[in-house]
């Protein structure tokens, strides 16, 4: 007696699976979903067209008009009739690049923002620090630390302007007064002056040091409120700890505040770096350029009204805006990778 082994067929059960998989059914779902991500993709478009235009109409278009004048030998009176396409020329970049004042400039607007930054930085995280702790009238001290920062630059620069004057400043008053100044000092119109140190007479950048200072007064509150955020989500336990363990408070600082807000300081800083390098007005208030304060901005600035000369002035826009593109990659170069570590 023989048994006979009867097996089902690959090539039929290959075809009723591919059947169930492909059959109509299924297409008609396929054919939904293709329809519902079509719909979608137009309503998401349809909300974000206001902005898009925005943007396009507002931010591309005067980058792209800047960047076809620069290439262009055009006056103010030849605006009008300038055009996108025109007779291009390295004319403007080759003068611009040679010109007399424009690497004193460009290291004058370094000095401006790395001094700048740093202090503002150095500014916010005192002031972040000493006010960490609760006491009575906390928040009305904050409130006024944030003056500065929210005041019309206007009326910031005429009060600096006033009470540095050499003439009737209250600046001067008290330092002739009480500090025994043999005579005023002009902050904002003396490029230089001698500044006595152990017996060595050292040339002080006044102006130069002057417009510094405002700009970390005018900006420490941003860095102050970014870092007070900061040590507030902080856990408190690992300082309990190290007080247990005998640290001093510079030892805490260091080894336990510090380190979380590094990743803090390190976006603070790239952020107010870029400010401060087309800073244009701060210096125009307070010196108009003058006194060795002459920053990039001014001189695009001086270039366009003084001299009429709108190629020059977009030419100049374009290598500030390459030189702080660069200064920025080569930051995100060297530290980029320590930030998203921390």
């Amino acid at each position: 007696m023989s048994t006979e082994l009867v097996t089902p067929s690959s090539g039929s059960g290959d075809t009723r699976g591919r059947g169930s998989s492909s059959g109509p059914g299924v297409r008609r779902g396929r054919r939904k979903k293709s329809v519902q991500a079509a719909e979608e993709a137009r309503t998401g478009l349809a909300f974000i067209s206001p902005t898009l235009i925005i943007v396009l109409v507002m931010v591309v278009l005067p980058i792209l008009w800047t960047v076809s004048l620069a290439f262009q030998k055009i006056k103010l009176l030849d605006l009008r009739n300038a055009g996108i396409i025109g007779d291009y020329t390295l004319d403007n970049f080759a003068a611009v690049l040679t010109s007399g004042g424009f690497l004193q400039a460009l290291l004058t607007t370094l000095a401006y923002s790395v001094f700048g930054t740093a202090l503002a930085l150095a500014v916010g995280l005192v002031a972040a620090l000493a006010l960490r702790k609760p006491f009575r009238g906390r928040g009305l001290v904050r409130a006024v630390l944030l003056l500065p920062y929210v005041a019309p630059v206007v009326a910031a620069a005429f009060v600096w302007s006033t009470a540095l004057n050499p003439q009737y400043g209250i600046v001067n008053d008290w330092g002739q007064g009480l500090l025994g100044w043999q005579e005023p000092i002009a902050f904002l119109s003396s490029r230089s002056d001698d500044l006595s140190i152990l017996g060595l007479d050292i040339g002080v950048p006044t102006a130069l040091l002057t417009v510094i200072a405002f700009e970390a007064w005018r900006s420490f509150p941003f860095a102050f409120l970014f870092l007070t955020a900061r040590l507030e989500a902080m856990p408190d336990t690992f300082e309990e700890a190290a007080v247990i363990d005998g640290a001093t408070p510079l030892q805490r600082f260091r080894y336990i505040v510090f380190p979380q807000l590094w990743p803090t300081l390190a976006v603070l800083s790239v952020l107010r770096f870029i400010w401060t390098f087309n800073n244009f007005d701060d210096i125009y208030l307070l010196t108009g350029g003058g006194a060795g304060t002459e920053v990039v901005a001014v001189r695009v600035f001086n270039y366009l009204t003084a001299r009429y000369d709108i190629g020059a002035a977009a030419a100049q826009a374009l290598v500030l805006a390459a030189i702080l593109a660069v200064l920025v990659l080569v930051y995100l170069k060297l530290f980029g990778r320590s930030e998203d570590a921390a």
